[in-house]
């Protein structure tokens, strides 16, 4: 009998946790010859998931918890289940519902023929989010899949199915920033994309500000591109280029024409643009660096507090 694992990483998520118990159990109640184990990462919550958590482990056996000490992330939650399952087949998940679980029978159909290693999902509506977020998150994916070689299908989800031999290649992977999308593109595999309507959350708030999905960007281009360092070099040529013309522009014109004090307002726009341009450079260098920094000190993704084997 396969046995399928479903990583579920929960951030206070007290409110959508018992729906996706129930709704995930409805499915795989109708897939019969498969064994099925849940893994719920707690990422330091502060409400009553844990709580929940240990109480559904003495309901239902199969369901297995890892709690944090703190918040790490969703990447160290979504790492640390893959670590920890067991199964032929490893499927991740978020807890809201966002992720039909009607997918899933669908889902083991295509990875278990043997014809695709992932059986991946993608958004085709963004309904019910801000326009400007769902119009900068399209952008992101034209940029990062221009300057990367990682394959980022535009509305992808975490929500996928994987083969074992897909799980451990992206195990192997071991840097400190995690940037999973980019991951599931990099290792590559035969993935199978199926394609569903935006589905709204069943309880509780995202836990993505604005904010938080641009930094998450951010990471996600200088994990899987060192483009930004040739665009600040290209700038540097281009500026030197620019000057170097006006400079012959203005010594032509002071033989020709004769030239006047220069004007200050001049001035102080040619010495801002420069700065401007230096300190977009040193920017992106830094961000570079601050990354090698970070994995250098090899620091653990997460950090474990408790498991259901600690009941």
């Amino acid at each position: 009998m396969d046995l399928i694992s479903i990583v579920v990483p929960c951030y206070n998520e007290q409110e959508a946790l018992p729906e996706f118990y129930k709704e995930v159990n409805k499915v795989t109640k109708t897939m019969n010859n498969v064994g099925f184990e849940f893994i719920f990462v707690d990422d330091g919550s502060k409400d009553k998931t844990l709580k929940m958590l240990r109480l559904l482990h003495k309901k239902d056996p199969r369901v297995r918890f890892i709690s944090f000490s703190r918040n790490f992330g969703k990447e160290a939650g979504m790492l640390a289940g893959l670590r920890a399952a067991k199964g032929d087949y490893v499927a991740i998940m978020d807890v809201d519902l966002q992720d039909p679980p009607s997918l899933l029978p669908e889902m083991y159909e295509v990875v278990s023929s043997g014809e695709y290693d992932c059986a991946a999902t993608r958004r085709t509506t963004r309904k019910g989010e801000p326009p400007i977020r769902s119009f900068f998150a399209r952008l992101f994916y034209k940029i990062i899949n221009k300057m990367s070689d990682a394959d980022i299908v535009d509305g992808a989800r975490d929500f996928r199915l994987m083969r074992r031999k897909m799980v451990n290649a992206i195990l192997s992977m071991e840097e400190y920033n995690r940037f999973s999308k980019g991951i599931f593109g990099w290792v590559g595999f035969r993935t199978k994309w199926l394609e569903y309507v935006n589905v709204e959350r069943v309880a509780g708030e995202t836990k993505w500000s604005f904010w938080k999905l641009f930094k998450y960007s951010v990471e996600g281009i200088m994990a899987f591109s060192t483009t930004p360092l040739y665009v600040s070099s290209i700038m540097g040529f281009v500026v030197c280029i620019i000057t170097f013309i006006l400079a012959c522009f203005y010594a032509v014109k002071a033989l020709v024409f004769g030239d006047p004090t220069a004007g200050f307002p001049t001035i102080i726009c040619i010495v801002l643009f420069l700065g401007g341009i230096q300190l977009i450079g040193i920017g992106v260098l830094g961000m570079y660096l601050s990354k090698t920094y970070l994995e250098t000190k090899r620091r653990p993704v997460y950090i474990v507090r408790e498991t259901e084997e600690d009941q």
